[in-house]
């Protein structure tokens, strides 16, 4: 592959190195020398490796440091009961997040939905407020109901068979006393371990932060640590903190390593990445049974993962 792409017959040139297999199956990152060759490597329609099983056909395009660009989730929107008319919901997702791309709206009320963290976090903060108004409309017509059933009885009984059905999800605590803040979980944990920007900011304003990890999301409540603190210290960290998120999100990129096949490899993955890691203090690792995720800016963890490997080789060696 690097052959091909430093030939110039396929408007190629000096390539630095070629980073495959990656995290992604499927894709490789080829890094030349100058951005020239790059935009004209890519302005060339079609790209044909010579391979021995025939011509492979390759897809060129810029790689995107936003590496934290898509989220799939699916919705259970039948825990709306009666109350909103599922179409009509789903077309207003459509409206208020276009960004988003939904799948049909199956019988059972599931929908699946693709797109950006931050657009999805958008909607998971649209359905909570959705969820809030109607628990409020319910509690408010349930007041109203009894105030006619203590002055007449009988018509009460005979509009029971028409009462509301109950909303079954109930919104967190958190979303009515202090703020609630959804993160990808990369970010949190970067933003945690290795900026000073979250811990100083829960100590400027006197708020605490309740932090609950599930999977790729991690939800923060946000309170006042005292009782005469702000009202609006709450949601003033919450914007803050939201801010210095969305800029990490744009600027980070993670790499993976997957520890399979035989038990010295991973050791030596994991070895490989404690030795380097003094040399990068920005980089964060992350250690799982199954792999090691490291979140830096580009340039950094681009050069570590070149080292990690420079290691690994020296030791099969």
């Amino acid at each position: 592959m690097k052959s091909y792409f430093q030939d110039t017959k396929n408007k190629g040139g000096v390539v630095e190195d070629v980073i495959y297999p990656t995290r992604t199956k499927g894709v490789a990152y080829v890094i030349f020398k100058e951005k020239k060759v790059a935009e004209n490597v890519i302005r060339k329609k079609e790209h044909c490796l010579t391979r021995k099983v025939g011509l492979m056909h390759l897809t060129v395009s810029h790689f995107n440091e936003k590496v934290f660009s898509s989220v799939r989730a699916i919705l259970d929107l039948s825990i709306f009961g009666s109350q909103v008319i599922l179409e009509s919901l789903v077309m207003d997702l459509k409206k208020k997040i276009p960004t988003l791309c939904f799948s049909p709206l199956e019988y059972n009320g599931r929908i699946s939905v693709q797109g950006s963290f931050l657009a999805i976090k958008r909607l998971k903060e649209f359905l909570l407020l959705k969820a809030s108004s109607l628990l409020e409309k319910n509690k408010s017509f349930i007041s109203d109901g009894e105030k006619r059933s203590r002055q007449s009885p009988r018509r009460s009984l005979r509009r029971s068979s028409n009462s509301v059905e109950p909303l079954r999800p109930s919104v967190p605590e958190t979303a009515r006393s202090g703020e609630t803040l959804v993160l990808d979980t990369d970010i949190f944990l970067y933003l945690k371990k290795k900026s000073r920007v979250y811990e100083s900011t829960l100590k400027k304003f006197h708020v605490l932060c309740q932090e609950r990890v599930d999977g790729e999301i991690t939800t923060i409540c946000i309170k006042n640590a005292q009782d005469g603190s702000r009202p609006n210290n709450e949601k003033l960290v919450k914007e803050y903190i939201e801010k210095y998120s969305h800029a990490l999100h744009s600027e980070l990129r993670k790499e993976t390593f997957v520890l399979e096949g035989k038990k010295n490899r991973a050791k030596n993955i994991k070895s490989a990445c404690e030795q380097i890691s003094s040399r990068y203090l920005q980089v964060l690792i992350n250690f799982y049974k199954t792999h090691i995720d490291i979140i830096g800016s580009s340039s950094d963890t681009y050069l570590f993962k070149k080292e990690v490997m420079e290691l690994m080789r020296q030791k099969v060696r």
